[in-house]
């Protein structure tokens, strides 16, 4: 009985932690990160598509397609999205791959 005692105190006692780290952890605040501060520029430049997809200027192609793919998923139309916000990934998608992406029709 003592041993079966102490077995389920230290049970309940490992299960409290855990769930009081696991709230703790939750209720901490994101990860601060450096956003883009301004809007769009006039004409989109190489610097400024990268900071839409969030990869370098010089990232390969496989990384802009994959970039592009997951900013889709998360701000197309279809799914809630700005039509304004789509063209300008699109733009920025056409302007790393050196595609010309002229300007929005927005």
């Amino acid at each position: 009985p003592i041993i079966a005692g102490a077995s389920v105190a230290a049970l309940a006692l490992t299960g409290r932690a855990a769930i009081l780290s696991f709230e703790a952890w939750r209720k901490a605040p994101p990860r601060m990160r450096k956003f883009y501060d301004g809007g769009f520029e006039p004409e989109m430049t190489k610097r400024e598509a990268a900071l839409i997809l969030g990869v370098r200027e010089s990232a390969a192609k496989d990384k802009v397609l994959a970039a592009h793919r997951k900013v889709m998923i998360a701000n197309h139309p279809d799914a809630g999205g700005s039509d304004y916000i789509a063209t300008k990934i699109n733009e920025a998608k056409a302007k790393l791959l050196n595609k010309g992406g002229s300007g929005a029709p927005f």
